[in-house]
């Protein structure tokens, strides 16, 4: 009888002598059932019984096969069945320790909407059949961002949305600045639009030296006809095209599209920089960061290209990569399928290819370096956080609460977090106070917090500190709710803002230092003005107060929208839903003329004019609102949510 191997698991070695000597993939599983890591191989006998018999001595590996309960193989005819496999079961199964990158967006477009009377220039992620003209993809948003701002600063094209198009009944802001022609209300040429358009589209064909040219014969000629200010404005025009032509780097004259990867490592911290090349010229990077990584360089990669292209991912001509891999060629045509075209995968020995490789490998050893001084950053601002504030660990994760609300009215409570000093707005959470009559800001921290920790208690989920805004009244209310649910396992601090104090019988203002109220100490702490730690307190307490903010006036819109038109003599509830349901949102109902409104059923003129009129002033306030609060900007990250 064959003896069992040492370190397999009883249930696991008549499966391991089942495996095949077949490509295909491999799942393993924990004590639960649950995959944790998803690998591919050309031959599954050898790599699984490498794993399970000791032939590998990485410490990464050994540390996962202690975790390691069950095993499950899948046969492919070829290697490139089997990569394929394994993109789709690490998708699926989202294993915990496969290299996972974090960016897996689809590039951007550009979008012209040749099939609308007055087109638009807008930036899209989806492609689709309806007779608009598209450039890109683009591997950066934000150069192409950059490239559209620069384009509406210099032509104008109309911006607005087809429903605000239809409803305006005057020229906007836009028109006002000479950034659109105005089209939804005055008369303009279809040609002059056209003409307008067509300067766009050989910006965005990267034909602006053409551009640049036409835009300077005009300009001769406007000051040859004595019209200077068109002149100026045509100079200013060609200014913005060349500062564009100057922010693009020429890489390649031959104007191939090109990612090119490059791979830095120290241990098993690994940077790996993408650089995306198109038609010629350097677009933008990318960067994946992983820590404690073991595994081989060409497994890394491997592992990287294989997610990089999921989804929607444009693939270029030819991938570039630093090392020989054992599958390229299957990766070249799996790609290429999947492109419609041929597609080369391969590594380049020498020439500018060659270079396009030193300059990834460089960049990724610098983006290393700097994400290693922010690392040290991190730690020492954490660390000088821990010693003058007395607590018990270096606060990685910190939470902030605030209360915002107006005589009791429309109260509400936000909760911002901080993850190793940056925001991680999908842990934000905001809250309607419902327990608390009145002004009351010391019940309502209370209310917020136990609704925050009890659920914390009930998943074991706390972070390192714990932020109130306000001073020893709020820090106490803090301090009461740990110890009801008995969570000692958190640090808590009150920050109370810097106070304005006038001295008798002088004329100079004298402002309070930020003041860190602690735990059983009588007087607070005082953080040196420009220290690190007093900065990440005030950004995580800046953060908070604005998320409440924010969302105490989104309330106060909704209850003035409600109360506005509730108190129009003829709207109720059906012809409230009617009119929202026919213009969509407010503005567009604002923005709608007398003759618009009263399309809709159950509306007459009369009625129709005193319902612009209301929604007149609403807008008024609530731009109001908008101008005086310091920065009323939502967060964009969809995981905000409102805490039940």
């Amino acid at each position: 009888m064959r003896p069992v191997d040492a370190g397999v698991p009883p249930n696991l070695t008549q499966q391991l002598d089942a495996v095949q000597p077949r490509p295909g993939v491999y799942l393993l599983k924990d004590r639960q059932g649950k995959v944790i890591y998803v690998g591919k191989a050309k031959n599954l006998r050898a790599r699984v019984r490498t794993y399970f018999r000791g032939g590998d001595e990485r410490s990464q590996v050994r540390f996962l096969m202690q975790r390691v309960a069950g095993l499950e193989t899948l046969v492919t005819s070829n290697d490139k069945e089997a990569l394929i496999l394994e993109n789709n079961l690490i998708k699926q199964y989202k294993p915990r320790y496969n290299i996972r990158l974090k960016d897996d967006k689809s590039y951007v477009s550009v979008k012209v909407t040749l099939q609308d009377p007055w087109p638009r220039v807008l930036v899209t992620r989806k492609i689709v059949k309806d007779g608009s003209k598209y450039f890109g993809p683009y591997a950066s948003a934000w150069a192409v961002r950059e490239t559209l701002d620069t384009i509406r600063k210099v032509i104008p094209l109309r911006t607005c949305s087809d429903g605000v198009f239809r409803n305006r009944s005057r020229p906007c802001l836009e028109y006002q600045i000479k950034r659109c022609l105005g089209p939804c209300c005055l008369p303009v040429a279809p040609e002059e639009y056209q003409r307008h358009l067509r300067e766009a589209v050989l910006l965005l064909e990267g034909k602006s030296q053409q551009l640049a040219r036409q835009l300077g014969h005009e300009m001769q000629r406007a000051a040859a006809d004595l019209r200077f200010e068109d002149a100026a404005r045509l100079r200013d025009r060609i200014r913005a095209i060349e500062r564009t032509q100057e922010r693009q780097q020429v890489v390649s004259h031959w104007g191939d599209d090109q990612d090119v990867f490059g791979l830095y490592r120290e241990g098993g911290f690994i940077e790996v920089q993408v650089l995306f090349v198109r038609q010629g010229k350097l677009t933008g990077n990318q960067t994946y960061s992983f820590a404690d990584f073991e595994f081989a360089d060409d497994e890394v990669l491997a592992a990287v290209l294989t997610q990089f292209y999921q989804g929607d991912r444009y693939i270029p001509d030819e991938v570039l990569v630093p090392l020989d891999l054992d599958d390229q060629d299957v990766r070249a045509e799996y790609l290429g399928e999947r492109k419609g075209k041929r597609v080369i995968v391969f590594r380049a020995q020498r020439g500018d290819k060659a270079r396009l490789l030193e300059m990834a490998a460089e960049n990724a050893r610098q983006s290393f370096r700097e994400r290693q001084d922010a690392d040290r950053n991190r730690e020492r601002m954490g660390d000088e956080l821990r010693r003058r504030l007395h607590l018990r660990n270096a606060p990685k994760r910190i939470e902030c609460f605030d209360i915002s609300n107006i005589q009791g009215r429309l109260a509400v409570g936000s909760m911002v977090t901080f993850d190793e000093g940056e925001p991680d707005k999908n842990r934000y959470r905001r809250f309607r106070i419902k327990t608390v009559p009145g002004a009351d800001d010391f019940l309502m921290m209370y209310e917020v917090l136990k609704r925050r920790f009890a659920r914390a208690k009930q998943e074991g989920d706390y972070p390192d500190l714990l932020v109130v805004d306000g001073g020893k009244g709020q820090l106490n209310v803090a301090l009461e709710v740990l110890r009801e649910l008995e969570i000692n396992e958190v640090d808590a601090v009150g920050l109370a803002k810097m106070r304005v104090e006038r001295a008798p019988q002088s004329t100079e203002l004298v402002r309070s230092e930020e003041r860190v109220f602690l735990p059983g100490r009588a007087n607070p702490v005082i953080l040196r003005r420009n220290s690190t730690a007093l900065f990440l307190l005030q950004r995580v307490r800046d953060e908070a107060h604005r998320f409440a903010i924010t969302y105490h006036r989104q309330l106060r819109r909704r209850e003035r929208l409600r109360s506005v038109l509730d108190n129009i003599p003829g709207v109720g509830a059906t012809r409230r839903q009617r009119l929202l349901r026919h213009f969509g949102s407010v503005r567009r109902m604002r923005d709608a003329s007398v003759a618009a409104l009263a399309e809709v059923p159950g509306i007459s003129p009369a009625l129709a004019g005193e319902i612009q009129s209301a929604l007149q002033d609403l807008m008024d306030a609530a731009e109001t609102d908008r101008r005086s609060a310091p920065d009323s900007t939502q967060p964009s990250d969809p995981g905000i949510r409102d805490d039940k």
